[in-house]
């Protein structure tokens, strides 16, 4: 039963890549006034590959939990022996946050190929 809750959280890392896109998007001008200031590609693909990698790694940890909840809960309520191996917990964080960055490095790459000049002429 484990398992399965935490096929079925592998999935949900994947959603990062939209989200990220969408980030971009709605922060042209900022990376445009970053950028004006000196900030340089690495420092923009940076900032987007830590924003990605924290966001996945904080909801590889929330999955975890919540696995747990329903693990403890079913345990609790069916004959069915449940346990959460501490090696699958870590598996399963390390994944998220993997699948988080590489997820997150397209939306980081065009973030830091954007012109500051027409950044700050960007209109949402």
């Amino acid at each position: 039963m484990s398992d399965l809750l935490a096929l079925l959280g592998a999935r949900i890392p994947a959603n990062l890549a939209p989200f990220m896109l969408a980030s971009v998007t709605e922060r042209t001008r900022e990376i445009g006034v970053r950028k004006s200031l000196g900030a340089t590609r690495r420092d923009v693909l940076l900032q987007f590959l830590v924003e990605s990698g924290v966001m996945a790694t904080i909801g590889g940890v929330l999955g975890v939990l919540v696995a747990a909840i329903i693990s403890f809960i079913v345990g609790r309520l069916t004959p069915f022996p449940m346990d959460l191996p501490i090696r699958w917990v870590i598996i399963g964080v390390v994944v998220s946050t993997a699948i988080g960055v590489f997820f997150g490095v397209y939306p980081a790459y065009k973030a830091s190929k954007l012109n500051p000049i027409e950044a700050l002429r960007f209109e949402a």
